[in-house]
């Protein structure tokens, strides 16, 4: 069979000062019509520069200075301007990572789409508005048509993810290139989307380049599996014979720590778990001795935050242009958070997850209910205390693209809350900043450099370094892994337990992800269309589910049913 993409020998550059810097170094590929190939690393290795130098979207300082990149037979790196925009679209279709920055914020979504099937011609005017209903409700997002209506804020991030894989796939392109397009979807969400880009390969030949870090979905989906270490491609071959029988070390290390292939629970939790278990003890020692001289101190609470009958209402465009919709985001909503614990939150995309994490924050006023922060509710702090709150709880938001002001410096991002809280002279500013920054895993040379020249891992890994600035009490994770590679995913879940059982931290961990509950957390909150439709520990939501529901978002882990070793 004629190979449909094949990358030989492939070498790509980005110019610094006089100097250029070899992003990918050698590497080797070869996609074949209806073949699934999965492209696996970590952040920085080159996996979203190679697909980038395949549709030659490049940054400027990016070039292409060694190697052949064929598609059907032609070196497209020799190909003109116009050869390459014919191919786009039509012929390549890309998925990118972030779905806030690859969509514009002043046009509907619907407009966009339909913007890529006229510029593709495929389709015009009605024919159009048509067929993007038809993209949007195969991409899974339900009530297409008002959705269609609405802006790329009015969407969560799996809905705005779910848009571009819509984009991507108008035109049924030959080659699908997905730079880790279900990154930020929900499990039963991204099989509805994998399940489709399965059916496109074999109904109509559609080829697919899948970029993720997630190898339990890459043992999932593909055919065949490409590891990229640094530049190079270091293993290359059938996915589940790569997976079961790895050869390169750090092929090795990715499949030890893929929290889908092997959900367990972090070594550094049970250690955290003992230590929380002796702080209570005494805590209850201490309170039994000074109970009877003192009713106050003696009634205390073992909840740093309690949530009471949470509801969250918004306004929506209805049907018609003019109407207007309530829409119930948060229900009703009850839970607590012990002290020193972990609580995660799962279920779908629009589940209403996010929503309760800015209410908690005081970021989004409950339409009724109320947050209580160590006794205190939340709504009724003001000036000081206020500022004091945010100091005590502090959060990691889902997407390190829009997080971090891209003109701050990653010094003046991490040092920002430290001087806002005027902590510290500037030189103990500077030692804090570069602890930090140790902490997860990144250089200190990347203080002087702006979120723009980071991946979107390091990025991440900023943010949580920024959360961590002022020692909380509660962190709030919102997504806050789910743009990580395994490797580096494994290690903030192991700095955020060993902080827990250092400090006595809390967590209220936001995720889709339920392999890495299963790792982190001591409770789970199951939400539903805004309700919590199953509370227990995570032991029994994993080993005893009551719910359909739940059971469903179990069996929807990708790669969660294979079995590696002998």
């Amino acid at each position: 069979m004629t190979p449909l993409l094949e990358v030989r020998d492939l070498h790509v550059g980005f110019r610094a000062g006089k100097q250029v810097l070899l992003a990918i170094d050698g590497a080797s590929l070869t996609i074949y019509p209806g073949q699934t190939v999965a492209v696996v690393g970590e952040s920085g290795s080159g996996k979203s520069t190679m697909a980038h130098a395949i549709i030659d979207l490049l940054p400027g300082n990016g070039q292409v200075t060694g190697g052949a990149i064929e598609f059907e037979g032609r070196d497209i790196t020799k190909a003109d301007r116009k050869a390459i925009l014919a191919l786009r679209g039509s012929s390549i279709g890309l998925v990118p990572q972030d779905p806030m920055s690859n969509l514009n914020p002043l046009w509907t979504v619907g407009f966009q789409i339909k913007e890529a099937l006229v510029a593709n011609g495929v389709a015009d005017g009605k024919e159009a508005d048509r067929r993007v209903v038809e993209l949007l409700e195969e991409a899974g997002l339900p009530d297409a048509e008002s959705r269609a209506r609405q802006y790329p804020h009015e969407f969560s991030g799996g809905m705005r993810q779910r848009a571009l894989i819509a984009m991507g796939l108008a035109a049924r392109p030959k080659l699908l290139i997905a730079d880790e397009p279900t990154s930020a979807l929900d499990v039963t969400v991204q099989k509805q989307i994998l399940d489709h880009i399965d059916q496109l390969t074999e109904e109509l030949g559609v080829a697919v380049m899948l970029i993720t870090h997630d190898l339990g979905l890459a043992a999932e989906r593909a055919d065949h599996l490409a590891v990229m270490y640094r530049g190079h491609i270091v293993e290359s071959g059938p996915a589940l014979d790569i997976l079961k029988n790895p050869e390169h070390p750090y092929t090795e290390r990715l499949v030890a720590k893929a929290p889908s292939l092997a959900s367990q629970r972090l070594s550094s939790v049970q250690h955290r778990e003992e230590v929380r278990e002796q702080a209570v003890q005494a805590a209850e020692e201490i309170a039994s001795e000074v109970a009877e001289s003192s009713d106050e101190l003696g009634k205390g609470t073992d909840d740093i935050i309690v949530s009471e009958n949470l509801t969250k209402v918004f306004t929506m465009p209805g049907a018609r242009p003019w109407q207007k919709v309530d829409f119930v985001a948060v229900d009703d909503v009850s839970f607590r958070l012990r002290r020193g614990t972990t609580t995660a939150i799962v279920g779908e995309s629009g589940s209403g997850k996010s929503t309760v994490a800015r209410m908690v924050l005081d970021l989004l006023e409950p339409t009724s209910g109320k947050v209580m922060f160590d006794g205190i509710d939340v709504r009724g702090l003001k000036g000081k205390e206020q500022l004091r709150l945010r100091r005590q709880m502090q959060p990691v938001f889902q997407n390190p693209y829009a997080s971090l002001d891209p003109l701050y410096s990653i010094y003046q991002s991490i040092e920002e809350p430290l001087r806002t809280h005027d902590i510290g002279s500037k030189k103990e500013r500077q030692a804090r900043v570069r602890d930090l920054l140790d902490k997860v895993s990144l250089p200190t040379t990347v203080m002087t450099r702006y979120p723009g020249e980071l991946s979107g891992g390091q990025r991440q890994r900023v943010a949580i370094a920024r959360a961590l600035a002022l020692d909380p009490e509660v962190v709030i994770c919102d997504e806050a892994v789910s743009a990580l590679d395994v490797l580096v995913q494994a290690q903030i879940l192991t700095l955020l337990n060993d902080l827990q059982a250092e400090l006595g931290l809390s967590y209220l961990f936001i995720t889709h992800d339920l392999a890495v509950v299963r790792q982190i957390a001591d409770n789970v909150l199951v939400m539903q269309n805004g309700k919590v439709v199953e509370a227990a520990s995570v032991t029994q939501v994993f080993d005893d589910p009551q719910e359909d529901y739940t059971k469903k978002l179990l069996d929807a882990i990708p790669g969660g049913s294979i079995k590696l070793g002998a």
